[in-house]
């Protein structure tokens, strides 16, 4: 529906309006004759006659406002640009900020099993954003540190349709060099790639980066690499390009899942995407919040059915295995889920409906919410 008015010249309403006044016919009156002599009469008529001609020029000025607003509301341009890509809420007395790296869709060719992999593309059909999904890293403020979990994929991944993380990191009031520690979930460059530039700069030059040692040992093995399959050899060649300038500084940390990182974020082992991929559960005043990396990368696919998997899962069966048990447990608990692969901010809940578990994600607001 049209929120303008329609448009008319100035032109075709007087031409209207005189047209009527010579065919006599204001106000359903009759033209007066030419036999009317008495001079009252013919100050009527030339009383009448001004009356008229005030009236169509006020007509006049009358379609000439209506017209102009049109014009300038045509004349709007429309504003293309987003808000910054962060959100933050408190869990605790932590702050956490989502930091959207970048928008994305899964190929369904990346699903592993014919079946499944049919089933998606005929779903498709009807629903073309079911593959829907983002790349995030989360930041979190202690109040004595400043942690990140992941860092994005830089310019590693994606075809430069990712790695806007560090200017949201900007835009939500913080500078790379603010860093003081980067978790690792898993080694993949979609999680790694922001922390160097591809000419071996360091973007988190203070920031001390700590990755589970299974998957350090696994990915920058040159041995291991050589009899990798072909899919593959993309992430052995980003993380042996991202990691050795961290090494060389001194700032590159491999953990064991019993070692102690940070005070108050317990170590969770997730282990089948990748031989140490890791999650991050922090606590404050009761509350929780885990970061649980890539234990699910199309929530519309793998809620309803948490058997699919991928093909940049290392071992597939451990990462179903995986996934089922997390998502049980997190349904009966509440836990806010951080998942950098859910539609932005991936920050949300659990539920669970008879054998479908449900996603809620958090509400969005506007006001920084103290409780």
């Amino acid at each position: 529906m049209s929120n303008s008015f329609p448009q008319r010249s100035k032109t075709t309403v007087l031409e209207a309006f005189e047209t009527l006044f010579n065919k006599g016919d204001y106000a359903g009156g009759r033209r007066l004759g030419t036999d009317i002599q008495s001079a009252q009469h013919t100050h009527t008529s030339g009383s009448r006659w001004s009356t008229m001609r005030f009236a169509a020029a006020l007509l006049v000025a009358l379609a000439s406002f209506v017209a102009v607003p049109n014009e300038a509301l045509a004349a709007e341009p429309q504003h293309h640009d987003q808000v910054p890509g962060f959100y933050r809420l408190k869990v605790g007395d932590l702050e956490v900020t989502a930091l959207f790296d970048g928008p994305g869709v899964f190929n369904a060719n990346w699903i592993n099993g014919q079946k499944a992999k049919d089933g998606v593309l005929k779903a498709l059909q009807d629903d073309p954003h079911l593959l829907d999904v983002a790349d995030a890293g989360y930041l979190v403020n202690t109040g004595r540190q400043l942690i990140l979990v992941d860092a994005g994929s830089g310019t590693w991944f994606g075809g430069g349709k990712f790695g806007h993380l560090v200017a949201n990191l900007r835009s939500a009031g913080y500078t790379p060099e603010e860093v003081d520690i980067v978790l690792v979930t898993h080694l993949h460059s979609d999680h790694i790639g922001g922390l160097t530039t591809q000419d071996g700069k360091i973007v988190f030059p203070n920031a001390d980066i700590y990755v589970a040692k299974a998957d350090n040992d696994f990915w920058l093995s040159q041995e291991i690499a050589a009899k990798a399959p072909k899919e593959t050899q993309e992430f052995f060649q980003s993380a042996q390009g991202i990691a050795p300038p961290y090494i060389k500084a001194g700032k590159w940390h491999t953990f064991t899942d019993s070692d102690q990182i940070v005070d108050g974020m317990q170590i969770v082992p997730l282990r089948g995407h990748t031989p140490g991929h890791t999650g991050y559960e922090f606590s404050s005043q009761r509350k929780k919040i885990l970061f649980w990396g890539d234990v699910m990368h199309v929530q519309r696919l793998q809620l309803p059915d948490p058997k699919v998997t991928v093909v940049f899962d290392v071992d597939p069966t451990a990462a179903a295995v995986t996934r089922d048990q997390l998502l049980r447990k997190l349904a009966s608990e509440d836990v806010l889920i951080a998942g950098p692969h859910m539609i932005f901010p991936g920050l949300g809940r659990l539920h669970r409906e008879g054998s479908v578990y449900r996603w809620a994600p958090v509400a969005f607001t506007d006001q920084w919410d103290e409780k």
